[in-house]
């Protein structure tokens, strides 16, 4: 298993097969409450990431989606963990909310875009944040 070093901006820790975003995800509006992709102009729609450890760039938007991103995690259909090359806080705020409200423990690292780039979905990975 390959290694690359990340700044946690949730702490934590996760493994599963990666699911990786071509493209910034919006919770809300951009996934169901099953962890599935509905935005129909996304690259990976249909796609869940319920399960699985997320990587995108950044989220894209709407404040809403802390919300979404909490309650995905209460009903235990969101991501593993969560992989960023972007510092997003409203990614951040859902996992924090979700630990918070739901005892739900989602880690949330940053890692440089070229280490991004050498992920690929379906690798099994192991975030310790």
């Amino acid at each position: 298993m390959a290694s690359m070093t990340g700044r946690a901006l949730r702490p934590g820790s996760a493994s599963g097969a990666l699911l990786v975003l071509d493209e910034p995800l919006s919770f809300w509006g951009g996934s169901d409450l099953a962890g599935t992709i509905i935005d129909t102009h996304h690259p990976q729609h249909g796609q869940s990431f319920a399960g699985r450890v997320l990587a995108m760039r950044s989220g894209r938007g709407s404040s809403s989606s802390s919300y979404v991103l909490a309650e995905q995690l209460r009903r235990g259909t969101g991501p593993l963990a969560i992989v960023l090359a972007e510092p997003d806080a409203i990614i951040v705020l859902g996992a924090l909310v979700a630990h918070e409200l739901y005892g739900h423990s989602v880690p949330v690292v940053l890692v440089p875009p070229d280490e991004l780039a050498r992920l690929r979905t379906g690798d099994v990975v192991e975030v310790c944040a």
